[in-house]
């Protein structure tokens, strides 16, 4: 094979790499946008509306709202959304924590693309990992 074939190939392999990875940074950097948007929005307000109906029905729920993501916690247990950037696309996910007795279940779940996450999405798929934690 001619050397001047395979260089061109190179730069042109070398050239979509470039590329693939500025559009990736462009998608993260708009999903960031859109997370902060959505966590400003509608994630923080929905987790205090939650912990202030809770806390009424005497389940003692806090929120806590870390950079970059929003916490709902009682004692050991939690419901967490943070940004994950680590893939094609950024989404939304969610890290869930029930503890009981010494037994600790941590899992994760995907909820979504932040631009397109709605207050109901959010609610619904919360309640559905509220009935883990507060059933004992």
């Amino acid at each position: 094979m001619d050397i001047s074939d395979v260089r061109k190939r190179v730069h042109a392999a070398i050239d979509r790499a470039k590329q693939r990875d500025a559009d990736r940074r462009a998608r993260v950097d708009a999903g960031g946008r859109a997370y902060s948007a959505f966590l400003e929005t509608i994630a923080v307000p929905l987790f205090r509306q939650l912990a202030n109906i809770l806390r009424a029905e005497g389940y003692l729920f806090t929120v806590f709202t870390p950079s970059g993501a929003v916490k709902l916690v009682a004692d050991r247990d939690s419901i967490e959304l943070v940004l994950d950037t680590a893939g094609d696309e950024p989404r939304v996910v969610a890290h869930t924590t029930r503890a009981r007795g010494r037994r600790v279940t941590e899992s994760e779940r995907v909820v979504g693309d932040p631009a397109a996450l709605t207050e109901d999405d959010v609610l619904v798929f919360v309640l559905a990992e509220l009935e883990g934690l507060i059933s004992r």
